[in-house]
């Protein structure tokens, strides 16, 4: 099976990576955020130097663009290509309601022969891959039988989907049969996408496509680290490799020039996502919120794992019940 880490905006920058890659390694390739061009396909530096092969420590990384204009698209991938990149990826997946009625995103959806003609320019003149990460449709997952029929006229180095229409944004229950029917389908190397939160997950997913091959774990990566180590076979997460994992994320992004406040927001994301493992203790972690300072966060944080109520196998609030 071949792992890519999905894409978490403010969560998965280079920083977050390279400290994953070395504290869990066996990812098999890291999504970055999306990129969002403006209409000429600029974009702000530091967003580009998140992607500079440097600072992401050779690991292997699909770059992102969230776009509605060929043009600009075709901008930045030339950009991309010049940093030493071979693949870029659209987003035409992301759910927000500050981006569908852009038409980016999943907004892509709403206008099929705007769809269709955005990848025709595209495909004509890029000189990069590309993949696309699609969701199944907008008010329903019934729709994307038309809208594959718009992928499969294109050689898309991978189709990456979201198991959802988009107006289930991260909560309805994946769904499983339209994902199974699109893999039949597609011309398209197909990734799965969509509460992959434990094993059984995966588990339930193979039982569907038993021949899948590629699997893209997001929100269950972040409140679980180890989750891709054990889907791989390995052992469960411990609490002294979480804390020490989450304790050199912070100092990196503090050595890296990130003031205090930004650096202890970023943490705090991160613990909203793992703050599960420790069933019973919401005093520990109201605490660990009101942190104003490094030193009160690190001291909140040390109080948490000394609470011994770590428990790796605690259900994340997302799991849908059976």
């Amino acid at each position: 099976m071949f792992y890519t880490f999905a894409p978490m905006e403010g969560i998965t920058n280079s920083i977050f990576r390279r400290t994953h890659a070395r504290y869990f390694p066996g990812t098999d390739r890291y999504a970055a955020p999306f990129l969002a061009p403006d209409g000429q396909g600029r974009i702000k530096s530091a967003a580009l130097l998140d992607l500079d092969p440097e600072r992401n420590g050779g690991i292997p990384l699909l770059p992102q663009i969230l776009c509605n204009s060929a043009g600009a698209f075709l901008a930045l991938s030339r950009e991309l290509a010049a940093m030493g990149y071979t693949e870029v990826n659209l987003n035409a997946g992301c759910p927000s309601g500050t981006v569908v009625p852009k038409h980016k995103g999943a907004g892509m959806l709403l206008d099929l022969r705007s769809l269709d003609a955005f990848l025709n320019e595209v495909f004509a003149h890029s000189r990069l891959r590309v993949s696309v990460k699609s969701r199944l449709g907008l008010e329903s997952t019934a729709e994307f039988p038309a809208i594959l029929e718009i992928y499969n006229r294109y050689p898309l180095s991978e189709l990456i989907l979201h198991a959802r229409g988009r107006n289930g944004l991260y909560q309805s229950r994946p769904d499983l049969k339209a994902f199974a029917a699109a893999f039949l389908s597609s011309r398209a190397p197909l990734c799965y996408n969509g509460n992959i939160l434990s094993p059984a997950h995966r588990d339930r997913v193979l039982a569907a496509v038993p021949d899948l091959e590629r699997l893209m774990p997001g929100r269950g990566a972040v409140a679980d680290p180890a989750l891709i180590r054990q889907l791989r076979g390995g052992a469960p997460l411990e609490a002294q490799e979480l804390s020490a994992f989450l304790e050199e994320l912070f100092a990196a992004n503090l050595a890296a020039g990130i003031g205090e406040y930004h650096s202890l927001g970023r943490m705090k994301e991160i613990w909203y996502y793992c703050g599960h493992l420790f069933p019973g203790a919401q005093r520990e972690l109201k605490r660990l919120n009101k942190a104003r300072s490094a030193g009160d966060y690190r001291a909140a944080a040390a109080a948490l794992f000394a609470s011994g109520r770590f428990d790796p196998r605690a259900r994340f609030p997302g799991e849908l019940p059976e």
